[in-house]
């Protein structure tokens, strides 16, 4: 898999439908993995459930960049933002 450039963070970069995005969301007792897939942005995403061994493969195929702990704070910062107009908010 590639690694995300240390100076143009995801959230920072022009869309690109050739590029692919996970963010690691948990891993399951039962051997599953939870993650976010993007294809060109990373805030728009679905999720999706693996085997591990079916996740890294997946990545491997898809060539994805592994979102970093300070991009996946970001998004949620973002996701808040946009629910609540400001990051932070609670209803």
């Amino acid at each position: 898999m590639s690694k995300p450039q240390p100076h143009t963070p995801a959230l920072e970069r022009p869309f690109d439908v050739a590029q692919r995005y996970v963010r690691f969301k948990a891993r399951r007792d039962d051997g599953f993995v939870e993650f976010d897939f993007s294809i060109g942005d990373p805030r728009l995403c679905v999720e999706l459930v693996m085997r591990e061994h079916d996740y890294r493969a997946f990545c491997d195929t898809h060539h994805a960049v592994r979102l970093s702990a300070v991009e996946a704070a970001a998004l949620d910062t973002e996701e808040l933002k946009w629910r609540y107009g400001q990051p932070g908010l609670a209803e």
